[in-house]
């Protein structure tokens, strides 16, 4: 796989993590890097040489995620949570497990597109540049979108708006 599509190889690792963040599957999250680096080889003559290419099949993965997404007709793509979803690689403790699975829980409360932003930004660790280009997006919404994320994500983790961010007006 050298020269055409060789250098994916070392990239792979991040989609897997960003797909299985996204889909909450570890069957769907392959399907998704499979469909991705697919793509990517197919449209590879598309890619400019010396621009990044991370963020290029970042660009391609969120493209196929969302026409997924549609295609799923509005059934969604979420799925319960089981023991099968992203962990740590060393857990040292049962709090740790509780932690993660709590994370995961509040990282699919979040609106999909605040969710995108803030993997993006904090687990893959793209640049608001590089992110507003991988979700076709001006950087100042990446810069809501995050700001948002992370108040939300903090707030769910803090234990607060456990069903809805209504209030009952007397």
């Amino acid at each position: 796989m050298e020269g055409r599509g060789g250098d994916f190889i070392e990239f792979i690792p991040r989609l897997r993590r960003y797909a299985r963040a996204l889909t909450a599957d570890r069957a769907r999250a392959d399907d998704l890097v499979q469909d991705t680096l697919e793509r990517a080889l197919v449209k590879y003559d598309l890619w400019r040489p010396g621009s990044d290419l991370r963020a290029w099949l970042f660009t391609i993965m969120h493209n196929v995620y969302i026409n997924q997404v549609r295609a799923s007709a509005g059934g969604g793509m979420t799925t319960a949570l089981d023991d099968e979803t992203v962990q740590p690689a060393i857990r040292a403790t049962q709090t740790d497990r509780l932690e993660v699975r709590d994370l995961q829980a509040a990282l699919l409360r979040i609106p999909e597109d605040q969710r995108e932003v803030l993997l993006l930004i904090a687990l893959e660790q793209l640049t608001y540049e590089e992110a507003a280009g991988v979700l076709g997006i001006p950087i100042g919404t990446v810069m809501s979108r995050l700001s948002r994320a992370r108040d939300r994500l903090r707030t769910l983790l803090a234990g607060g708006e456990q069903h809805s961010p209504l209030k009952v007006v007397k």
